[in-house]
């Protein structure tokens, strides 16, 4: 059967008319949406927030409510600053007005937590109307929050290869078989033991972390939807087993990070079952009722796993200490999972809490939304994993509907909207898409293309379990209306690794990242680029090191020609990942390209 194969990275949001809407809803009404000048405020500078308002509704003044002292911005300790109106614009768009409104909050010392409401008055009435859910009380506002601190990425997330493991997919330990699942989602027997047992084969290949899909006890075999946080699933081991993983790790120089849910759980959680039961639990108030007991937010139209009330209270204080428990335990940081789903004033707590333990763990989100929504995240956590570059990689490395052209203007205005400090670890496939190999109609090739332009970027590389292998599927993920994701979790291919030329290949690429700091910290230079002939070249640069990378898409051979930088000059140029031919003649570099293929020069 064959399929036409489409990304859903981003849902329907990529639709014109889900955009459209995404719009006018980020602008219609009383508006902050965490726009706010610098983004991650540093001690005794001051803070400029925004707020705009649009629609049909006149609003004659704006002001912020704001305390230093950790308490409610409702409470009577809060202070009142009123809004600067800056004047008017026209949105198209809306085809309407838009007024802004800023106001700047006072410098504030190392470890103050900023709470705030900003509200708006409407002409000619006492109403005042709060962003950005339209509250028109200050009980219900929405909650906002900045973490004033000199708190930096730690150094050793820039210098990360994350290598991600599926656990139930990964490996069943020495000596055991994969089980047979009567369904797909069923239970394939990955362990704890079984990652701890091939963290050699992990460091071989040149990473120095390990991402862990979430271990805690679950009802499901992918484990998002927890029932015991605190409690290690019994299918996959023992508490004794995750030390032991930790240590080991450790030992080897792998950092270890794992996958939290702060969102959702179970609607086995033992919380979540007496609130529904019991009309005076006191677990009543950690879920968002629409109708009590059967009506509930939950994680999309997921009912088995209802959304947690993470206002201040104690929903928010457990988990909190759910993520500093594991910490202690000397887990290295987290991937956290829906970030966007959960309010940002509960990744202030959150990012403060962690530091509290680590200061050194590195928090990185899942927000599958648009640049604008993802920037916003400096200041709470670390940075976002970059699913906008996953996106660009696979448009013009495996779909091939992108031209480097079209790449190039892509990934340069990225690099430029992003502050240097957001690290934004980066991927070419994970276990919610198609795989990469699966996109690019098994195209070695491509891969090895995109693995080269990936491995040679900033953000710290995200390496999927199997992708090093060239794992691939059967059917695509999205197919008639549904989605089945675990077309793109089956279990690791041990039987395929002895024999694989692409592990190789990437062995190097990542021997090749670890060997040239160029290549994790330097400035990005293009150099050449011929989208018409599918080649191109960039040179990273840091300090007195430079790194050239080219490729060449088309089916022919091409000799890839630039003059070479003379403040970046190299005096002998080598291809350290293939070996290809490189001339120099009067200061212009040659290198011959076979078809499909790439060089990393230095």
């Amino acid at each position: 059967m064959c399929y036409e194969i489409e990304d859903h990275i981003f849902g329907d949001l990529i639709e014109p008319a889900q955009r459209l809407a995404l719009h006018q809803e980020s602008r219609l009404g009383v508006r902050h949406l965490h726009q706010i000048v610098p983004l991650d405020p540093e001690p005794g500078h001051p803070i400029v927030l925004y707020l705009t308002t649009a629609g049909p509704t006149p609003y004659e003044e704006a002001i912020c409510r704001f305390t230093t002292d950790d308490t409610d911005p409702a409470g009577e300790s809060a202070r009142v600053l009123p809004l600067q109106h800056d004047g008017v614009e026209w949105d198209t768009l809306l085809w309407d007005y838009v007024h802004r409104w800023s106001v700047t909050l006072p410098p504030q010392p190392a470890g103050t937590m900023i709470r705030y409401h900003l509200a708006a008055r409407v002409a000619g009435t006492d109403r005042w109307v709060f962003a950005d859910n339209q509250a028109l009380s200050a009980e219900e506002a929405t909650d906002f929050a900045i973490w004033v601190d000199n708190d930096p990425v730690p150094d050793w997330a820039w210098d990360a290869v994350v290598y991600h493991i599926f656990v139930d997919r990964f490996y069943p330990g020495d000596g055991r078989s994969w089980r047979n699942p009567e369904r797909p989602t069923g239970f394939y027997g990955g362990t704890l033991r079984g990652v701890i047992q091939k963290l050699g084969y992990i460091r071989d290949l040149g990473c120095n972390a390990i991402w862990l899909s979430p271990i805690f006890a679950s009802p499901s075999y992918h484990g998002y939807d927890a029932i015991d946080l605190y409690t290690i699933e019994p299918r996959l081991g023992t508490f004794a087993d995750f030390r032991e993983l930790v240590e080991a790790a450790h030992a080897q120089g792998l950092r270890v990070l794992l996958d939290f849910v702060a969102h959702h759980w179970s609607h086995l959680h033992p919380t979540f079952i007496s609130a529904r039961e019991d009309p005076q639990s006191p677990y009543r108030d950690w879920y968002v009722w629409r109708r009590w007991p059967d009506e509930y937010e939950m994680f999309f139209t997921v009912k088995s796993m209802p959304k947690l009330n993470l206002r201040p209270g104690p929903a928010r204080n457990y988990l909190l200490r759910c993520a500093q428990y594991w910490l202690e335990q000397g887990v290295d940081g987290y991937r956290l999972d829906f970030a966007y789903g959960p309010p940002r004033d509960f990744w202030a707590d959150f990012r403060r809490a962690c530091r509290a333990v680590r200061p050194d763990c590195w928090l990185f989100g899942e927000v599958v939304h648009t640049a604008a929504v993802q920037r916003t995240f400096q200041g709470v956590m670390d940075g976002t994993l970059d699913f906008l570059l996953a996106w660009a990689l696979r448009e013009t490395f495996a779909h091939k509907r992108w031209d480097l052209a079209r790449f190039e203007a892509f990934l340069a205005a990225h690099e430029a909207y992003f502050p240097a400090s957001f690290c934004r670890p980066a991927f070419l496939d994970n276990h919610d898409m198609d795989r990469f190999m699966f996109v690019a109609g098994n195209d070695v090739d491509a891969l090895k293309i995109a693995a080269l332009i990936l491995f040679t970027l900033p953000g710290p590389p995200v390496l999927y379990y199997g992708t090093e292998i060239g794992m691939t599927q059967k059917h695509p993920i999205h197919r008639g209306g549904r989605s089945f994701d675990v077309e793109a979790r089956q279990p690791m291919r041990w039987e395929d690794v002895p024999s694989s030329a692409l592990r190789e290949y990437f062995r190097r690429l990542i021997a090749l990242r670890h060997a040239y700091p160029a290549l994790r910290y330097g400035a990005r230079q293009v150099i050449h680029l011929d989208a018409e002939a599918g080649t191109y070249a960039y040179l990273r640069t840091w300090r007195e090191s430079s790194v050239a990378v080219a490729v060449n898409l088309s089916p022919q051979p091409r000799r890839v020609r630039w003059r070479w930088p003379r403040e970046a000059w190299i005096q002998t140029p080598r291809d350290q990942l293939n070996g290809y031919t490189v001339c120099v003649r009067d200061g212009v570099l040659e290198v011959n390209l076979p078809p499909k293929s790439g060089a990393l020069i230095a």
